[in-house]
């Protein structure tokens, strides 16, 4: 049987949610059935991903677009995939403004774009445009990373568009040998987040949260995990607050395995999600989760067993959930156990890969491909 050949397109492989899942489906796609390739149309740029797509050999492309709208981006991007000539193109995040038409040009039979978090904020003005034209008028398939999230892709473009649910997943094994915990040389309860200094995230919730549980329990350390442009407005609260020796900022990291085995629990409190791969991480490594109920999460997080939904923009209860959990040793573990049961049940990176596999065969037959 000819191999299907299946390109995806994404900005770069940068530090997100979307590129670590295009990485890993590339890894985890049957060799037999598919020839898998992708290409950023950002230059290289030495991110952690970079480096180990270069370490699996994985096919990667890097194109030279500059910042900014750069509608020049588009003939190389229609020159590559005349060459590639794949029967799969696989869009992520804002990249059909400029794929689209070197796709529908190249005539590629099957086109797919996975809608990775809540479709309000996915793209800007100009991206629900292009996406709405894509999926109502040129046959891209837009795949959900959970119901949550295909709610809002039918509240934004349309209650009758069809849109395939597929979670996320992660390679569950990575994360599975270092799920007994690290011993520490202290006996402070290690709060792990892991995201990019921005919006979504709602650092500043997450550290009035811990601030007002650190007061009441003060065997509290707050481990902050990323970059981005709100960093210096966290390093400044948490300078002003007194709570230098007690939030440290690591930066991004390329061991969060080792890092969850020394945690207590992941907290996520942001304004919303998709399906964060930070939460399902968090699960495999058997550690309980604190998140705000927004989005995806409450798909993930069982609450009240494998960890503890909270209302978005309340501190208080952030607060609450965080204590439950540091002053019981028994909840954590047993919300843990349960978390890594499940992760291993619904979100392992292979049954997603099997999942979009199938979508794409049969998408493919429905074109006539054999």
């Amino acid at each position: 049987m000819e191999k299907v050949k299946v390109l995806h397109i994404l900005p770069s492989f940068g530090p997100g949610g979307a590129e670590r899942l295009v990485v890993d489906l590339m890894e985890a796609m049957d060799r037999e059935r598919f020839e898998v390739a992708a290409v950023s149309l950002f230059p290289e740029g030495g991110s952690i991903l970079e480096e180990e797509i270069r370490e699996k050999g994985l096919k990667v492309f890097f194109l030279n677009k500059r910042l900014g709208p750069d509608p020049g981006v588009m003939v190389p991007l229609y020159r590559l995939i005349r060459d590639f000539r794949p029967q799969v193109v696989h869009t992520h995040r804002y990249v059909l403004r400029y794929a689209l038409a070197p796709v529908m040009r190249n005539r590629v039979p099957v086109r797919v774009h996975t809608v990775h978090n809540v479709a309000q904020n996915e793209v800007d003005t100009v991206g629900k445009w292009v996406h709405r034209l894509a999926f109502g008028l040129f046959g891209v398939v837009p795949v959900s990373i959970s119901q949550g999230v295909a709610a809002t892709v039918k509240a934004l473009y349309g209650q009758r568009l069809n849109t395939p649910v597929i979670y996320n997943g992660i390679p569950t094994e990575r994360f599975l040998s270092l799920n007994k915990p690290i011993k520490r040389q202290d006996e402070k309860r290690v709060l792990l987040h892991i995201g990019r200094f921005a919006p979504q995230k709602n650092h500043l919730l997450l550290l009035e949260g811990f601030a007002r549980a650190q007061a009441r329990y003060p065997d509290l350390e707050l481990w902050l995990v990323g970059d981005g442009p709100l960093r210096p407005e966290v390093e400044r609260w948490v300078r002003e607050r007194g709570l230098l020796d007690r939030v440290c900022l690591l930066g991004l990291r390329n061991d969060v395995p080792e890092l969850l085995a020394q945690a207590d629990m992941l907290l996520l409190p942001s304004d919303w999600e998709g399906v964060p791969l930070v939460v399902l991480e968090a699960m495999a490594a058997g550690k309980p989760v604190v998140a705000t109920r927004v989005g995806g999460v409450p798909e993930l997080v069982e609450d009240g067993r494998t960890g503890l939904l909270v209302p978005p923009q309340d501190p208080e209860a952030l607060a609450a959930a965080i204590l439950r959990l540091a002053q019981d040793a028994e909840l954590r573990r047993e919300m843990g156990e349960a978390g890594r049961r499940r992760a291993l049940e619904r979100f392992d990176i292979q049954k997603t890969a099997r999942a979009y596999g199938e979508l794409y065969l049969k998408l493919l037959r429905k074109t006539g491909w054999k």
